[in-house]
């Protein structure tokens, strides 16, 4: 490669992708590298790794070993469990977690398809779902698998609609227990007799119309703050959305989870955004579709697109370009890549993006060929430690996108504790100059390189590498 295609190299491999060793995996043509990979997310790479019922039905063994020892404790013969109740829960779930966890980053590491895997980081985070909150403890995997990586490269009215009815984000965003004012399952409730002091019938939670999941899709998933909707609008769309949940009981062998519970919905057409749909569940797909031809999605996801790739501020012309091509393509989501990817500005050599901790740790694993043997020890590789906890983003925005939110001073000191503890293990066994050279091509400065040539021996030049300005933002 010359330096002119080195350096568009460097830039496909460390912005696009998700750091190479090498940039002879890319090669002389960077973009027909990043081209070459639209399609679906690679299968998630692990063992023991569930579906969203089997985790369901997992759930539902909990609640039911939890029920029977409850009735149990009072027999003096039988053993009680000091555990808390977080414990217990904790513990009976850690081997799904930590099976989800070894196969979103052990995939990460070592996929031949980074741009791709990329995408499937920056849509997971979009359609946040976390396991902050018990109740999907063990789903976040099954919907990354089921509701996002296959529809990564499709329109984006499909991953939107995959992601919303899926059981972990009706669920996590408590759909399945919102019930219209007016539906025939709170009509039914209200007729019947309750003794004094009981809310409803025994097992069954009703809270009304939650506005929860509504809120989010218009917010988070689609047209964004701004994006001309108000309250109004957004108590019409929980109302199209009563009925769609996950049952509580023990669901049955080939059970997908999510299902229309027409006695829950809220019966009567519903205005939203100006447009008037009718009842019963066809509706959510109209308003979902009306959702994504609105302009203001088509700016949202531009923003946050060019956000993730490009900078914390993206070029105007930029999102104009990516805004444009959603609306004229209906929300095709690899015309998008394509325009990116085209797109003079998304090519600037110097890096401005910051890695999270999530990006750090799977970027340092790539460096140095570690693979899935990175995540055997610690699961998530240490990304907790560095203040990201896989898989557990603290609300529905998902995690921060800017540099701002991760370079604290103690965020910046938990980095180098992290680097110089594996520098002392793996530092002994590569040569960082000769990695250096290879990994960054012409991004490598002549100050860290340098630094990497006057380090005392392995271990401090590897972590003078990983902490650099060149590897710290892509």
């Amino acid at each position: 490669m010359n330096r002119a295609e080195a350096v568009t190299a460097a830039v496909a491999a460390h912005r696009f992708g998700l750091g190479e060793a090498s940039l002879d995996a890319v090669g002389a043509d960077a973009s027909g590298w990043l081209l070459a990979q639209i399609g679906p997310a690679d299968a998630a790479r692990g063992a023991a790794l569930v579906s969203s019922a089997e985790a369901l039905r997992t759930h539902a063994d909990f609640v039911r070993t939890r029920r029977t020892r409850r009735d149990m404790a009072s027999a003096p013969a039988v053993a009680q469990d000091m555990r808390s109740g977080e414990q217990q829960f904790g513990d009976f779930f850690r081997p799904l977690v930590v099976a989800d966890l070894r196969a979103r980053l052990g995939t990460a590491a070592t996929t031949r398809r980074p741009f791709a895997e990329r995408l499937a980081l920056f849509w997971a985070n979009h359609f946040t779902v976390s396991m902050a909150k018990a109740s999907v403890r063990g789903l976040v995997g099954p919907f990354e698998r089921e509701a996002i990586r296959p529809h990564i490269a499709g329109n984006f009215e499909t991953l939107l609609k995959a992601a919303v009815t899926h059981p972990a984000m009706l669920r996590y965003l408590d759909n399945d227990l919102s019930a219209g004012p007016n539906s025939a399952l709170v009509r039914r409730l209200a007729r019947q007799p309750r003794p004094e002091g009981v809310a409803g019938q025994p097992g069954l939670r009703i809270a009304g119309l939650n506005e929860n999941l509504a809120r989010e899709v218009l917010e988070l998933h689609t047209l964004g703050v701004g994006g001309g909707y108000g309250q109004a609008d957004v108590t019409a769309f929980a109302a199209v959305l009563t009925g769609w949940r996950v049952p509580r009981q023990l669901l049955a062998e080939g059970d997908a989870g999510t299902r229309f519970d027409a006695p829950w919905h809220e019966p009567g057409p519903k205005n939203l955004l100006g447009r008037r749909y009718a009842e019963g569940p066809q509706a959510l797909d109209v308003v979902l579709r009306d959702l994504v031809q609105h302009p203001s999605t088509a700016r949202f996801v531009a923003t946050k697109l060019a956000r993730h790739f490009v900078a914390d501020e993206p070029p105007p012309a930029l999102v104009d370009q990516l805004a444009q091509t959603f609306q004229t393509t209906r929300g095709d989501l690899p015309s998008m890549y394509r325009a990116l990817i085209a797109h003079p500005l998304a090519w600037a050599p110097a890096p401005a993006k910051l890695k999270t901790p999530e990006e750090f740790v799977i970027g340092s694993a790539r460096l140095l060929g570690l693979g899935e043997q990175a995540f055997v020890r610690q699961p998530d590789g240490g990304s907790t430690l560095l203040g990201q906890r896989v898989q557990t983003a603290p609300s529905p925005a998902g995690w921060p996108d800017r540099a701002e939110d991760w370079l604290g001073p103690d965020a910046v000191w938990k980095r180098v504790e992290w680097a110089t503890r594996l520098a002392q293990v793996a530092g002994r066994h590569v040569d960082a100059r000769t990695l250096a050279e290879a990994s960054l091509g012409p991004r490598l400065s002549a100050g860290t390189a340098r630094e990497l040539e006057r380090a005392a021996d392995g271990p401090q030049a590897l972590a003078l590498l990983l902490l650099s300005p060149e590897f710290q933002r892509r």
